[in-house]
């Protein structure tokens, strides 16, 4: 499948985004689509796609652009075409991000915010969408984020280190098949015994970089991963089950040695130990929004980069994140900042 010109305008328009990037938003999202969208902005048509996510951000950012880093595109099994993009929306924060009422701090300096954005593309036109944009970086990057820090590095996410993520051709079979294999045997630990069961070095490059969402941080080798992020997550949730269960249903498509998944949501987990993220043991059943991009090497997975939407998380566990932030901002100016012209002498 290739890029329909709808859509390569729509990437060219939002490359450096303006009040003219509207019209093309509109020219290439169906009023009627259905656009899954991350916490707390829900899920709307598409007529309303402009307003809900671009204009806020085009008024806190005025020189906002939008920058992809990986582009996939594909058939899944269920012969459906979709688009999968990773990349950072990139600007100056000089006005507050007004997000359903809470007004996120600006920054007055370059702000970069992650994005993993799905498209479903039907006869030329976006008839459905999953997106998660790292609302947390933002958070992070204003002096504004209210919960417990995060355990892995935080960074700029970076793009492939190849940097042939926006002209990856072939099958992406083999790397799909991979990576499923890959998640199977992770679901084998706690159950099955030890983290052995998982064969964590059958699958993983020695060097792998795994970029998680903002909250939880990057980490690098199994060392990293297995302590920045996957000891805490399974003490806490160790009945975690994957899509293809029950109501749950990823979508799945690859290139070449990169391969993405996306699903709304694709796992389902119970909190019944502390330790991830500092969220308490709720005892709740949770769902989590995770859209993923893998890419391997010589066999085995190099980078993988994961966005879950974790302000969904927080909601299902009672705590509002946003309003928390809000909190935080009470004895704080959030007024929109000017930043003066250069003097030179």
């Amino acid at each position: 499948m290739s890029l329909h010109p709808a859509l390569s305008a729509y990437q060219s328009s939002l490359a450096t985004l303006d009040s003219s990037s509207r019209t093309v938003v509109e020219a290439t999202v169906a009023s009627d689509a259905t656009l899954h969208l991350c916490h707390p902005f829900g899920t709307v048509a598409g007529d309303a796609m402009w307003d809900t996510l671009y204009a806020p951000l085009l008024a806190a950012m005025p020189d906002l652009e939008r920058r992809d880093m990986i582009t996939l595109k594909g058939t899944t099994p269920e012969g459906q075409d979709w688009v999968g993009c990773m990349g950072n929306y990139m600007g100056t924060m000089t006005a507050p991000w007004a997000i359903n009422g809470h007004l996120v701090p600006p920054t007055g300096h370059l702000t970069h915010m992650r994005y993993h954005e799905f498209f479903r593309i039907n006869a030329g036109k976006i008839v459905e969408a999953q997106i998660i944009w790292d609302i947390p970086e933002v958070l992070m990057q204003a002096g504004a984020w209210p919960m417990a820090p995060q355990l892995g590095k935080y960074l700029c996410t970076p793009a492939p280190m190849t940097q042939d993520g926006l002209t990856a051709t072939g099958d992406g079979q083999a790397t799909m098949d991979h990576v499923i294999a890959m998640l199977t045997d992770l679901c084998k630990h706690p159950a099955q015994g030890g983290p052995e069961v998982m064969n964590l070095e059958r699958y993983w490059h020695p060097r792998f970089n795994w970029y998680g969402p903002t909250g939880i941080g990057t980490a690098r080798g199994i060392a990293g991963f297995r302590n920045w992020h996957q000891i805490p997550f399974l003490r806490a949730m160790p009945d975690r089950k994957l899509d293809a269960m029950g109501d749950l249903m990823s979508h799945w498509f690859g290139e070449g040695d990169y391969v993405c998944e996306t699903g709304w949501p694709n796992m389902r987990l119970t909190l019944t130990d502390d330790g991830w993220m500092g969220i308490a043991p709720a005892g709740r059943e949770v769902l989590l929004r995770s859209l993923d991009f893998w890419r391997t090497e010589d066999g085995l997975i190099r980078e993988n980069w994961v966005l879950v939407d974790l302000l969904d998380l927080y909601a299902q566990c009672g705590v509002d994140v946003l309003a928390r932030m809000s909190e935080f901002n009470k004895a704080r100016s959030i007024g929109p900042i000017t930043l003066p012209e250069s003097q030179f002498k």
